[in-house]
């Protein structure tokens, strides 16, 4: 008899043990397979969706014949390309400023390129990869009533696009400051050239472009607080996705690729008043 139980005793813990282990696989198995689910369900679906800018030339735009053109659109071709083999394998989802944060954290988007400045309070919120652009908040006005400085601005009217940096910037540093807030960027410029405020704050990159192609206005305030870079941000702790584009982006600085879409995209807007070097990053890691 006691032969037998130990025959049963030992046959009950090898069964324990060969669950245990199967449990451990599995379990091992999981974690391999949520390492590279970004990347595999990109795959899988076949497009790569990103966030872009459809009223922001020349960043991200919408031209007459409905294609999605720009700097960064650029980049998102090419990422395409590199992670799946085809360059309009893209699926564009349109966004807001406001809106960028949002997408990523409802999984609605795989990486947001639409000229997304990084802050301390906005990774705290999504992942940012390497930066590939120098950028700072800047102030257009008419020519006729320049606004030198942010105290001139006290007692007049800003406008500020919903959810940028410049919003953020003037509501923290000069709260006196009445800002005039729109959710999308080309009607905050309408608003401008219609008269209803002094000025508008926005990305000074874009101001640049825009003040050379709008007769009669200038950026008369170039720079206010630090300089601060613009870079692709995915859903926070997507890590699997976040280190393979920081390895595109490197490659990408490598190529000068940057250099090259800026010949192609910027330039052509900013004219001579600026340069390459004042706007490009290539390879620099934070």
């Amino acid at each position: 008899m006691k032969k037998i139980y130990l025959f049963f005793f030992v046959g009950i813990l090898t069964l324990v043990l060969a669950a245990c282990s199967g449990d451990n696989e599995a379990v091992s198995g999981n974690a391999t397979s949520e390492t590279d689910s970004a990347i595999d369900k990109i795959k899988e679906r076949g497009t790569l969706r990103v966030a872009v800018f459809s009223d922001k030339p020349p960043f991200g735009y919408v031209d007459s014949n409905g294609d999605n053109q720009g700097y960064d659109i650029l980049l998102a071709k090419r990422v395409a390309k590199d992670l799946l083999g085809d360059e309009s394998k893209i699926e564009y989802i349109i966004t807001e400023p406001q809106a960028r944060v949002d997408l990523l954290k409802s999984d609605k988007v795989d990486i947001v390129l639409a000229n997304f400045t990084v802050t301390p309070e906005r990774k705290e919120q999504v992942d940012f990869a390497n930066p590939y652009m120098k950028v700072a908040v800047g102030v257009v006005s008419p020519e006729g009533s320049q606004i030198t400085s942010a105290e001139q601005l006290e007692g007049k009217k800003l406008i500020v696009p919903k959810g940028t940096t410049a919003e953020t910037y003037f509501m923290k540093n000069h709260p006196d400051v009445e800002l005039v807030k729109y959710d999308q960027i080309t009607e905050a410029f309408e608003a401008l050239k219609d008269g209803r405020g002094d000025a508008l704050a926005q990305d000074n990159a874009l101001l640049f472009s825009w003040a050379n192609n709008n007769h009669g206005f200038v950026v008369a305030l170039p720079t206010l607080g630090e300089q601060d870079y613009i870079a692709p941000a995915v859903k926070k702790g997507n890590k699997d996705l976040l280190d393979w584009l920081n390895s595109e982006l490197e490659t990408l600085g490598s190529e000068q690729f940057f250099t090259q879409a800026y010949e192609e995209t910027l330039k052509p807007a900013f004219g001579d008043s600026i340069s390459a070097d004042e706007v490009v990053v290539e390879g620099k890691t934070e």
